[in-house]
């Protein structure tokens, strides 16, 4: 099978930083990336400052196959946007990276040829079979060495849903719910929120970032009213580590949202876990809690409550996954967000995300699960010793390369409804708002 390539899901920053380590060691490799271009989820909030210098965002193997291309990385202080991101350095590291990167294929499922997941008999002895679609709706299949999943989570968000469902009206009412920070700087966003009613659920940094884009609305548009929904009980952390972040655009974007809640322009109602949605008879959303409350006459509502991996097409191999994160079983402890902050998880790599299915792995973003707080550097690191495992260098495998910053608070919890009950979305190393650099809201997977 050492022939056959190495597939990888993804073109975004930790699928690019795999192919870009696979490149170096001359491992046969080929990207599938469903959207139209490399970095397309990153592209989907790229109005989005992120809370990670320049510095942090790109990956070693990386930069060197770029610079043998001429390219000059960017000013490592600066913060980027999730666009600058794409633009500067996801983009630029597809081209480097040319054929290997194959766009509009999506991933339909992963199995081992010619055995579905019951099947002992053989099953090491075969490789892995990936089946696709592509543009056209053309479906075919092929095979692998190995498969590294970088997919991410980003579009698989969180439901407004209390207890990990939907909430009871919660689809019907889809017209006017989203499940990502709105760019109010665009004509269209503006216009459906300003002057309405908005509610806006969730508890961490994409939360807080769309609660100061709406607070600025309201400077402008004064009739404007925006209402913040906490699960937990009191707002305790929430706020995040202020000055005492050492990532210091992240804990600015804190402050600034405790300011917007200490001036009274936003509504804060706390211990509120949505149970049923409904309309009133002017067609706005009533939102009801598990204890009976209500928030009533809503416009639209900006449900913030964190991404989960999809595992569906990952049916048929065999995946070792704690039963709470649904993250590697070796991870698992390790990012537990009841007791870790991203900075004070361990850096791993091959041996926490290998699984019992042979040459299968899930890296980036997706390979913490449910788990809320992630650095793209820990995705760099996980890949190059993947990378470096698949080329039988099981010493740089299981070799430390990645020091960690200490991030102080990353998801905080309040009250009873810590980061277990409410999955926020902080993803440690992610974005800011539209004036830099502050206002974080996305991962960096």
């Amino acid at each position: 099978m050492t022939e056959l390539p190495v597939v990888v899901i993804g073109a975004g920053p930790v699928g690019l930083a795999a192919a870009a380590e696979l490149a170096e060691r001359d491992i046969d490799t080929l990207v599938l990336e469903r959207g139209h271009a490399a970095g397309a989820a990153v592209s989907e909030w790229g109005h989005i400052r992120l809370f990670s210098r320049w510095a942090d965002l790109t990956s070693p193997a990386a930069r060197t196959l770029l610079t043998s291309e001429g390219w000059q990385h960017p000013d490592g202080n600066s913060y980027p946007t999730g666009a600058d991101w794409v633009e500067r350095y996801l983009r630029p590291l597809a081209a480097a990276l040319g054929s290997r990167v194959r766009l509009g294929t999506e991933v339909t499922g992963v199995a081992r040829t010619g055995r579905d997941r019951v099947v002992d008999s053989g099953r090491a002895d075969e490789p892995l079979a990936v089946h696709i679609r592509d543009r056209d709706g053309t479906e075919t299949r092929l095979e692998a060495r190995a498969v590294i999943d970088a997919s991410g989570t980003w579009q698989a968000p969180n439901p407004l849903g209390a207890d990990g469902l939907p909430a009871t009206g919660e689809r019907a009412a889809a017209d006017r719910i989203t499940y990502r920070v709105p760019d109010v700087s665009t004509p269209a966003v503006r216009d459906r929120y300003a002057g309405k009613h908005v509610v806006i659920a969730g508890s961490g940094h994409s939360a807080m970032t769309a609660l100061l884009s709406l607070d600025a609305l309201t400077e402008r548009h004064p009739d404007t009213r925006v209402t913040w929904l906490l699960r937990r009980d009191e707002l305790g952390d929430t706020f995040g580590g202020g000055e005492d972040d050492q990532l210091p655009a992240r804990g600015e974007l804190g402050m600034r949202a405790r300011s917007a809640v200490n001036s009274g322009r936003v509504t804060v109602v706390t211990g509120f876990r949505t149970e049923h949605v409904t309309r009133d008879r002017h067609g706005r959303l009533v939102l009801t809690s598990t204890s009976g409350r209500e928030v009533t006459a809503a416009d639209e509502v900006i449900a913030l409550a964190g991404f989960r991996p999809d595992l569906s097409w990952l049916s048929e191999v065999r995946l070792e996954l704690d039963p709470v994160l649904q993250a590697p079983t070796e991870l698992a402890p390790l990012i537990d967000p009841n007791v870790h902050s991203c900075g004070t998880v361990y850096p791993h790599g091959e041996r926490e995300l290998s699984h019992p299915e042979p040459g299968m792995y899930v890296a980036g973003m997706k390979s913490y699960g449910r788990a809320p707080t992630f650095l793209a550097l820990t995705g760099y690191e996980q890949v190059r010793s993947i990378a470096a495992a698949l080329a039988g260098d099981h010493a740089a495998a299981e070799r430390v390369e990645l020091t960690l910053p200490e991030t102080g608070v990353c998801s905080g919890s309040g009250g009873v409804a810590g980061p277990a009950d409410e999955q926020v979305d902080t993803a440690c190393g992610v974005p800011t708002g539209p004036s830099a650099p502050a206002a974080p809201a996305r991962t960096a997977s």
